[in-house]
């Protein structure tokens, strides 16, 4: 039997297309981008593969870390910076910055951050991102008079995804969303990976996943490890087997300073079969620890570093 193609491939054929041929467009970043509208991959996740990608090292360690935090409901980078992940700091650094006249190296930042709670509180924020929306999405009860009152506890879309999967898994509504419009003012940055869907046939757990915004060269492989890692642990605490990962992208753009990263990544051929193992299960999504998984026949070729744009 002949092998098909590395599940890397249609990544790699995606970005080709996009640095050959996208429309290149002025972003709210200011460094400009070439972009496609409307993009699909698919991933199998059968046998506990994970999409991983190969042609570079994704520190899927971190990307864990991250989704942990997410299932939280935390929003200060705090509890990340502890951990070293420093994938959120950019935003609060630069917002610090401008409103202090303060040009202060991110080191120093973080570990103000870490060590004084005031300053932690008051700038390590992000406002109401991914995790807030998804486990503590806003409640209003009337209040008499045209009023509302906020509610304390707020709705857990995973919770009520989870139970939905369990009791009635051919619904058409198991849906979770980041897309907070009366809140995306307040947030450090609206979600990107903003929409997921799940879909239950022959006791396989598939997911589809919305993103709005894709930075196909840097966020992208977090993204989609993190999507299937997610799909994973709800397939645990369903008791159903992985099946597919669906990836859908809006605007998918490469930015103009990525030159670099994208001609050595498409200089270099895809290989292996990374595996994710999943060591215990929890008695809720929300009790899964970093040291719950491992990641194995993973041997990807060196990282490839570019600026993020903030």
């Amino acid at each position: 039997m002949i092998p098909g193609p590395h599940y890397e491939q249609q990544y790699l054929d995606l970005m080709r297309h996009i640095w050959m041929h996208g429309d290149e467009r002025v972003d709210r970043t200011g460094v400009g981008t070439r972009a496609v509208f409307g993009a699909t991959m698919r991933f199998d996740l059968a046998d506990n593969a994970i999409p991983l990608l190969t042609t570079k090292r994704v520190f899927w360690k971190t990307a864990t870390r991250e989704m942990l935090w997410f299932l939280t409901g935390d929003t200060n980078i705090r509890s990340l910076v502890k951990q070293k992940v420093h994938i959120w700091t950019d935003w609060p650094l630069d917002k610090y910055r401008k409103e202090t006249g303060d040009n202060i190296d991110r080191e120093t930042f973080e570990q103000r951050i870490i060590e004084d709670d005031m300053f932690a509180e008051q700038w390590g924020d992000l406002g109401p991102v991914y995790g807030k929306q998804w486990v503590n999405w806003p409640r209003y009860t009337p209040a008499g008079e045209g009023f509302f009152r906020r509610e304390d506890k707020g709705i857990n879309q995973i919770e009520l995804l989870i139970d939905g999967l369990k009791n009635n898994p051919g619904s058409r509504r198991h849906i979770f969303t980041g897309w907070n419009v009366a809140e995306l003012d307040q947030m450090a940055l609206p979600p990107c990976h903003k929409t997921y869907q799940f879909y239950v046939a022959n006791g396989k757990l598939s997911a589809l996943l919305y993103q709005r915004s894709c930075d196909l060269g840097l966020g992208f492989a977090f993204n989609v490890y993190s999507a299937a890692l997610l799909l994973r642990m709800i397939a645990q605490q369903c008791d159903l087997e992985p099946g597919e990962l669906v990836w859908n992208g809006g605007d998918v753009h490469l930015y103009l300073n990525h030159a670099k990263l994208v001609e050595e990544q498409l200089s270099r051929q895809p290989s292996g079969k990374p595996k994710l193992n999943i060591l215990r299960k929890p008695k809720s999504i929300f009790e899964y620890a970093i040291t719950d998984f491992e990641v194995l026949d993973y041997t990807p070729q060196s990282h490839i570093s570019a600026p993020v744009a903030v």
